[in-house]
């Protein structure tokens, strides 16, 4: 097959051809506060050892660090992977899913399990996310593995962000996805190798899509969390920030059709002191199609 070519979703087997045991691992509840409110993040953990919290990106949950939950802790961390607010099994803020309230909640999973100042990896937009609390928060982690984020107010995102104003555009994108949710993941979540995909990824990602809660929630990540306003004001931070606060590690793939390599370059110009890693043959998610990669990158980094 060609790279990134599509499987229809008739054809995905129930379960991935590539096995894991990430739904075996222990999954517990911890109530975070946000603002003036409160929310449940679901997470599963394994491993003994400095923590190490895996945060996910935009449509899909803690379920994507399947591959690498179980190597990262074998190599001597206690691997955190929380769903975020709005996400996977956890609940859904009532305010809306920007990027700074993300971060936030973040920031209270870390301290709600003595995670606080330890390792973080974030992917996609968790990798965003993150980096905006290492700004706002250094002491919240001491060193931080961004794989392939968004960075730049690019005009897909403007125009997203303007089609997704509260009101009756976010209604419609609620119905569209209830016709079909999980041909609605299946549909937009994309790997170099798409063979990897299955209907237990597809039901895993589609559960928050099949409740009115959920399918708001994920609007609000699209409109809100990719908010083009957000991300200038990141990218000024950055150029005002003389060294980043935290070690870190950018790890982007040369051709991706979600998250467009420029956004590597920019961070490479913007962050000129952290270690840059670029992969010939995978995805933003790496540590799905290429989790060997992945991991061969990032762990000399993490150990330090």
């Amino acid at each position: 097959m060609k790279p990134f070519e599509p499987v229809p979703f008739r054809s995905l087997p129930q379960l991935p051809r590539r096995p894991h045991d990430y739904l075996t691992l222990p999954a517990k509840d911890v109530d975070v506060p946000v603002g003036a409110e409160t929310v449940r993040i679901r997470y599963r953990e394994i491993g003994e050892g400095p923590a190490l919290t895996l945060v996910h990106g935009l449509m899909t949950s803690a379920y994507s660090f399947r591959y690498v939950a179980t190597p990262l802790a074998e190599a001597g961390y206690r691997v955190l992977v929380p769903d975020l607010p709005g996400a996977g099994e956890s609940g859904a803020l009532r305010g809306p899913h920007s990027a700074p309230r993300l971060a936030e909640a973040l920031a209270g999973f870390l301290d709600a399990t003595d995670a606080r100042g330890e390792r973080v990896v974030g992917n996609s937009m968790g990798g965003y996310v993150a980096m905006r609390l290492a700004l706002d928060d250094p002491d919240a982690m001491n060193r931080l593995v961004n794989v392939h984020s968004p960075v730049l107010p690019i005009p897909r995102l403007r125009a997203l962000h303007l089609a997704l104003t509260p009101g009756v555009a976010r209604s419609v994108l609620g119905r569209v996805v209830s016709l079909s949710p999980e041909r609605w993941v299946h549909r937009n979540v994309h790997y170099r190798d798409e063979t990897l995909k299955s209907r237990e990824e597809a039901r895993i990602y589609a559960a928050p899509l099949k409740t009115e809660s959920g399918r708001a929630a994920f609007a609000s990540w699209l409109g809100d969390g990719l908010d083009p306003a957000d991300l200038r004001r990141f990218v000024q931070d950055l150029e005002q920030t003389e060294r980043f606060p935290v070690p870190l590690q950018l790890i982007y793939a040369r051709t991706d059709p979600m998250v467009p390599p420029e956004m590597g370059h920019a961070l490479e110009r913007l962050v000129p002191d952290a270690e840059m890693v670029w992969l010939d043959e995978s995805s933003h998610f790496a540590h799905v199609d290429t989790p060997g990669e992945f991991l061969d990158a990032a762990l000399p980094f993490l150990e330090g």
